[in-house]
């Protein structure tokens, strides 16, 4: 009996460090300052050129 409670009490302590571990990284995700959003490349919008008229 004393090692059915030693395995289920470190299954369940297991269980508890995984979750404590995934809202830990979530909460830590959700801190860092989101990324500005700038093009690498930008290109210019010239007017086209005028058309030659007959």
């Amino acid at each position: 009996m004393h090692r059915l409670l030693a395995a289920g009490s470190t299954v369940i302590l297991a269980a508890a460090l995984a979750v404590g571990a995934a809202f830990g990284i979530v909460a830590a995700l959700h801190t860092t300052p989101d990324q500005p959003n700038t093009p690498l490349v930008s290109f210019r919008n010239d007017p086209p050129p005028p058309t030659a008229q007959p």
